[in-house]
């Protein structure tokens, strides 16, 4: 049984890419299904009893009381819209290679020996620690080619408290390496309806969904496709990912392979895997016809941290380089924008309120979960962080400027004036690590964190 929770201090939480809401002095009433039962702002330490009490609730010992410090708050937790679990071990090599080498000579070997089903134990239960350690509540894993391995990643999950889509990873074609693909197409439909079954009907989990993996286009066979498609269209609650325009070769090598598509998208759109409920990753030059929602991922082990935070850092950092030029891909660096005159946000540096609409609400959105999670809201499902970037929390590359910390020794106001909510976000952003993340709550249980 969850216990009822009170949580007086600072709470962040997204409205919108370009809105935030910082609230310093807040109450929130988490119940004990892990259901956020009501916030209120504004109240005075003196009152929080008083303010319960209004509500219906007692404080006595089934009532947990936390209270915040100045250097700590309350958020959403982060949302990775797309990893690899059986790379995770690749972590950090082979970022040297193009696409396609990478795949051959790093990624493929690696996801082969998943076959063995204790590897895949000890290494997965790694990964889904090391993930939830970093703040990730939400995620969306793919898993190798191998049944057994994926319904052990699925189960992982499950215990560990994670809410997640979980894939195997659909392939049928693989003519560069043909050690590392699925027997065929009909036997990777099967094993994707088999795992299907044990995530719903054997694990019986609110938190852990299917998901439909074809890992690439090229990857695939028609049969293929147009197999998982079906199994879509039948079934409106299954979620699918996949890779759309990682880099150019790719991009040409798929529409020599499939010439009656107009585009990448339309391969995908052809076989009935072009949804709102189809989370593609990449999507690197696409055109202004296939904007969608944008979420972040980590893409382990193309990306080199389990971090969503680090997801955040490239995503600021890509959006100042492309607001510096304004042009992004065009062929003039003095070219006009296509969005320049816009309200929207492509081709302009990414505000904060950007960053953390990104990393909790929009990869919500993209899992089609923005009803019950993803933000602080009355109603929804309690996957929240603890943060602490006070300097007990021991990282040293956060420097907060707290109110003790900027008083001379008589204490006389001297200094830097405390940090906002807002700095303090940002500090975390682009300085924080798992350090920082002190609790991590799944629907209101406590599931992972540094204070854990």
């Amino acid at each position: 049984m969850i216990p009822h929770r009170l949580f007086y201090g600072a709470i962040i939480t997204p409205v919108s890419v370009r809105k935030a809401e910082f609230w310093r002095d807040a109450l929130l009433y988490v119940n004990s299904e892990g259901i956020i039962g009501w916030i209120e702002h504004k109240v005075k330490p003196s009152d929080i009893e008083g303010v319960a009490n209004k509500h219906g609730l007692k404080i006595d010992k089934l009532v947990e009381v936390y209270k915040l410090r100045h250097g700590e708050w309350i958020m959403p937790g982060l949302i990775d819209t797309h990893t690899h679990a059986p790379q995770f071990p690749n972590l950090g090599i082979g970022g040297q290679d193009e696409l396609l080498k990478w795949l051959e000579e790093t990624t493929y070997p690696t996801e082969k020996l998943f076959e063995d089903t204790e590897f895949a134990e000890c290494v997965y239960s790694s990964v889904v620690d090391r993930v939830l350690s970093s703040g990730t509540t939400t995620c969306c894993y793919f898993g190798s080619i191998h049944l057994e391995a994926t319904k052990i990643l699925a189960k992982i999950v499950h215990d560990k408290g994670q809410r997640a889509f979980v894939g195997k990873c659909n392939m049928d074609t693989n003519e560069v390496v043909p050690w590392y693909k699925d027997e065929s197409a009909e036997k990777s439909i099967e094993d994707t309806l088999a795992l299907i079954y044990f995530i719903r009907k054997v694990l019986c989990s609110p938190l852990v969904h299917p998901i439909l993996a074809p890992r690439y286009a090229i990857s695939s066979s028609s049969d293929l496709l147009k197999g998982l498609g079906d199994l879509a269209s039948k079934d409106d609650t299954l979620a699918i990912e996949t890779h759309i325009s990682e880099n150019v070769t790719e991009v040409e090598v798929t529409l020599k392979a499939f010439p009656e598509a107009s585009s990448y998208a339309d391969v995908y759109k052809c076989a009935g895997l072009l949804t709102g409920r189809t989370i593609l990753a990449h999507a690197v030059g696409l055109g202004t016809d296939c904007a969608g929602g944008v979420g972040l991922g980590t893409d382990c082990s193309g990306g080199f941290s389990p971090s969503i935070l680090t997801a955040v850092r490239d995503a600021g950092f890509a959006s100042k380089v492309i607001g510096m030029t304004a042009v992004g891909s065009l062929p003039s660096p003095y070219a006009e924008s296509p969005y320049a005159d816009s309200d929207k946000l492509a081709d302009k540096t990414l505000p904060l309120s950007a960053l953390l609409h990104l990393s909790t609400l929009g990869g919500a959105q993209l899992c089609n979960l923005e009803q019950m999670v993803g933000s602080i809201e009355v109603g929804k499902e309690f996957d929240a962080l603890w943060v602490n970037v006070r300097p007990d929390a021991g990282n040293p590359g956060i420097w907060a400027n707290l109110e003790k910390e900027v008083k001379s020794g008589e204490g006389e106001e001297k200094g830097m004036p405390p940090d906002t909510l807002e700095a303090l976000l940002e500090k975390f952003f682009f300085c924080g690590d798992d350090r920082n993340v002190r609790k991590v709550w799944v629907k209101g249980q406590l599931v992972s964190g540094a204070d854990k």
